[in-house]
């Protein structure tokens, strides 16, 4: 937005000048400008944007601390977890948990740091086969 209110008081400053200083030149020089400033956003606008729209995973930082907090019941493994930036500082997740004792997805969720910034958290829980449980060892 910026960018366009920009190249629009530079053509306008470029006609001004052109009739009135006779400056013919300053109007194509004012062009060749403004689409500078208006390739200099575009480039930030995808530098900015181009992580979100393809579905850039979440830092390892956070995805391990997501995994140490789970994990952090002996009887609870993360088998799955997807982790998207859905804005700045802004993340989505999906887990998917084998334990061994299952509970509800709220009582995973609530183990998850909340400074995280995760604003969507999709948990699925699958209890271990028997044969993976401590006793049958």
């Amino acid at each position: 937005m910026l960018a366009d209110a920009l190249t629009s008081v530079l053509a306008i400053l470029a006609l001004f000048a052109g009739k009135y200083l006779g400056l013919v030149w300053m109007d194509p020089l004012m062009g060749v400008a403004g689409a500078f400033l208006v390739a200099r956003w575009s480039i930030g606008l995808l530098r900015a944007t181009a992580a979100v729209l393809l579905d850039h995973q979440g830092t390892e930082a956070i995805r391990r601390s997501i995994r140490e907090s789970i994990e952090s019941d002996p009887n609870s493994t993360v088998a799955d977890l997807h982790l998207w930036s859905i804005g700045p500082n802004i993340h989505a997740v999906m887990l998917t948990i084998v334990s061994c004792t299952p509970q509800t997805p709220d009582y995973y969720k609530q183990r998850i740091p909340q400074q995280l910034g995760l604003e969507h958290i999709t948990v699925e829980v699958h209890q271990c086969l028997p044969s993976h449980t401590p006793e049958a060892e």
